[in-house]
């Protein structure tokens, strides 16, 4: 951070718009404000911000000859290819010699950037749960534009990407959760919005719906509607901490799932959601709880009968209670270790800028953190869009999630809908759910 700080002190000494000190934002919502204009922002280092996309060149110091590389999800590398290509002909008075942009799933981003971060990318997307993890290695820089990032983006999406009062990741989405998509032609509307009305409606179909079962991303749906939510980390910031819940109550709960999952039976199926698309596309699926970033697949291949909306609800002793579900961020990452900081923050803050963000969410449905795309007709029309929002305040934030979080609740989910599993065995879901807890909690 030395090195990247007196780059940006250099490029501040020479540059016609100044900026302050930044700090990460405080509140929660996502009302819309102008930020396109001019504007000043930076980290304690001054760099100058131009725009929503741009800096002063001088920030860029005397890195020249630039060589980067970056990590990009893949089905975002050929969009992200041609923002590389508009974010060179934005500096035309700087030489790129090279940037790379290789394929990398946000999920394993975190792992692989820990593993060798000398070899690893210069700029790279990654989900909100693996911040901790990448500050306490010391391998993610901190942003450089504070100030301008956090105008910019909703407050959830800033104050999820901060830690210790700094702020680490500049926000890239703010829709990293799932939702109900379903076909029209098998599930009206009004039944979207019952579990017990979706499963009717595809067993009368012949159709099969779709629900992960055995990964824990989704699972924990289970335990979180039953009321067995997390919250953040215990003192040592290794070991999950739950919000205290009612036992009985979550009890019954898993076993209303359970029994619903057993009901209906060779309807009620656990694949991955990647199954889910080719599904809809051979007319096996009438409906299934999939990804934002699965939008596009899942639309090609139900046209005008792409149906989507918040998670249902579950019957439970004669309440229905709304499944919650968990929410996070994606985020792009600068490379502690990168040999060009200062133009790996510059191409971080291009890729995460408005223009950017509205491309993804135009060509990947990628819902926005910035807050003037989120006005935008993409979005505000956007039926996914509205769905996730929806069940994002019916949600569990994805940070400060232990690693030992995924397996158990993977398990959880695996056993409810076991052949062998007795719904009716209170006993037996007892002990299945305290010792979720505690292998979460890696107390086993």
């Amino acid at each position: 951070m030395k090195k990247i700080l007196a780059i940006l002190l250099a490029g501040m000494m020479t540059a016609t718009v100044f900026a302050g000190c930044g700090g990460g934002g405080s509140s929660s919502g996502s009302e819309a404000s102008g930020s396109g204009s001019e504007q000043s922002s930076g980290s304690s280092g001054g760099a100058a911000v131009k725009d929503a996309n741009t800096v002063d060149p001088a920030t860029f110091g005397d890195e020249d000859n630039i060589t980067l590389k970056v990590w990009a999800p893949d089905k975002a590398v050929a969009l992200v290819k041609e923002q590389i290509e508009a974010f060179k002909a934005a500096y035309p008075e700087k030489t790129f010699t090279k940037i790379e942009v290789v394929a990398q799933g946000e999920g394993d981003a975190g792992t692989q950037l820990m593993n060798d971060a000398s070899t690893a990318a210069d700029v790279f997307s990654f989900a909100s749960d693996q911040l901790n993890k990448l500050v306490d290695a010391k391998v993610i820089a901190p942003v450089a534009f504070v100030d301008a990032v956090s105008e910019m983006n909703a407050p959830g999406t800033v104050e999820a990407g901060t830690l210790q009062n700094t702020l680490y990741a500049y926000p890239e989405t703010n829709d990293n959760g799932y939702y109900l998509v379903y076909d029209k032609s098998v599930v009206s509307a009004d039944k979207a919005g019952k579990l017990e009305d979706v499963l009717a409606a595809c067993k009368d179909a012949g159709k099969k719906f779709i629900f992960d079962c055995g990964n824990g991303f989704y699972s924990c749906t289970y335990a979180f509607t039953a009321g067995v939510k997390i919250d953040g980390l215990e003192e040592d910031g290794v070991t999950q901490k739950f919000s205290q819940y009612d036992e009985a109550e979550a009890v019954k709960t898993l076993q209303a799932f359970s029994k619903l999952m057993h009901e209906y039976k060779g309807t009620f199926t656990s694949l991955d959601v990647a199954q889910i698309a080719s599904g809809f596309s051979t007319g096996t699926l009438g409906a299934g709880v999939d990804g934002s970033w699965n939008t596009n697949a899942d639309k090609d291949a139900l046209g005008d009968n792409f149906g989507a909306a918040k998670l249902p609800t579950i019957n439970v002793d004669g309440t229905d209670k709304q499944l919650v579900s968990l929410f996070g961020y994606k985020y792009i990452g600068v490379n502690a270790a990168s040999k060009f900081p200062a133009s790996a923050q510059i191409l971080a803050y291009y890729l995460a800028g408005e223009t950017c963000q509205q491309q993804r969410a135009e060509q990947l449905g990628w819902g926005p953190s910035n807050k003037n795309v989120q006005a935008m007709d993409v979005v505000t029309k956007s039926e996914v869009q509205q769905a996730i929002k929806a069940q994002s305040e019916n949600a569990c934030v994805q940070v400060n999630i232990a690693p030992t979080f995924w397996d158990p609740m993977g398990n959880l989910g695996n056993k409810l809908i076991a052949e062998d599993t007795n719904p009716d065995d209170a006993e037996y879901f007892t002990k299945l759910l305290k010792d979720t807890v505690a292998n979460v909690r890696d107390e086993g």
